[in-house]
């Protein structure tokens, strides 16, 4: 028995860090929406009581530092299932990337395998299951758009964004979302205003929406890594509606409206990043095994 799931890359529109919580997370106000840019899950039944990950990528572990591995982990060991299963990642989101590539390929995986050890668990039950994963994996188990709040498990589903291109560039390097959160300083940082972003997104207000963007980490990654900048900077010029810095980066998107002008800036960053894509936005929930 062979299933295939979809594992789509997120961007977030806005991101706000509240406080520190009592616990060591810190309390965020997140909007993220999926876009078309996805690894795929192959995941295949196994006799024997045991979890496989094979990859391609030379970057993706083959054991529980694996999000995809806890996945099935989690699952086997809370449903005391004695099948096993081989989890085959084909890569297409860039690693370390603030996409949430990570914690889509473990949302996927707890799709997946509650079909295939018969499970019954519903998407929301998966979704509060994956928040003992990461803070990103609810949001991935439904997919769509959506604000996030508490350390990211608290989900309330928002309409799709109208759509639009998304241009994404990754400069050669990786960000530890642990250094930059280390790095926050909240006394002296940029606060995003959530709440217009939410109804700019129920409005269908693409302006309002470009308008709205903004992410509390990036002004750390920023301090830390000034190739950020300059890609912020290169898609302004190019004539981008919005430009952001996605999740604690080191990823830039750009929203924009018009074909061509997409094209452009995606071309005038091709010589500037290894990593670059202009994709859709997804936005809506749609049915992720595909």
């Amino acid at each position: 028995m062979q299933i295939l799931e979809k594992a789509p890359a997120k961007i977030n529109l806005s991101l706000d860090v509240l406080h520190k919580r009592a616990d060591g997370f810190h309390e965020v106000e997140m909007v993220m929406t999926t876009v078309d840019l996805a690894d795929r899950i192959e995941l295949t039944l196994l006799s024997e009581d045991e979890i496989k990950v094979e990859s391609e990528s030379r970057f993706v572990p083959n054991d529980e530092r694996n999000l995809a591995y806890r996945a099935a982990q989690l699952l086997k060991d809370r449903f005391h299932v004695t099948q096993g299963v081989k989890i085959f990642i084909e890569k297409n989101i860039p690693v370390a990337a603030g996409l949430a590539g990570g914690s889509s390929d473990a949302a996927a995986v707890l799709r997946g395998v509650n079909r295939m050890w018969g499970l019954g668990l519903s998407m929301d039950e998966l979704a509060e299951l994956g928040s003992e994963i990461g803070s990103d994996v609810s949001f991935c188990v439904h997919g769509g758009t959506a604000l996030a709040t508490g350390r990211g498990e608290k989900i309330q589903h928002l309409p799709a964004p109208p759509p639009c291109w998304v241009v994404l560039s990754k400069p050669t390097l990786g960000v530890s979302t642990q250094s930059v959160y280390k790095n926050l300083d909240l006394s002296a940082a940029q606060h995003p205003d959530t709440e217009a972003m939410v109804n700019a997104l129920k409005d269908g207000d693409y302006s309002g929406i470009c308008k709205n963007v903004g992410n509390t980490l990036e002004g750390v990654t920023l301090q830390m890594h000034e190739e950020v900048g300059q890609i912020k900077e290169q898609m302004k010029q190019a004539g981008a509606d919005a430009v952001l810095m996605s999740g604690s980066g080191p990823t830039v998107f750009s929203l924009v409206e018009h074909d061509a002008r997409a094209q452009r800036i995606y071309n005038s960053l091709k010589g500037f990043c290894t990593e670059v894509f202009m994709v859709r936005m997804l936005g809506y929930k749609e049915p992720l095994d595909k």
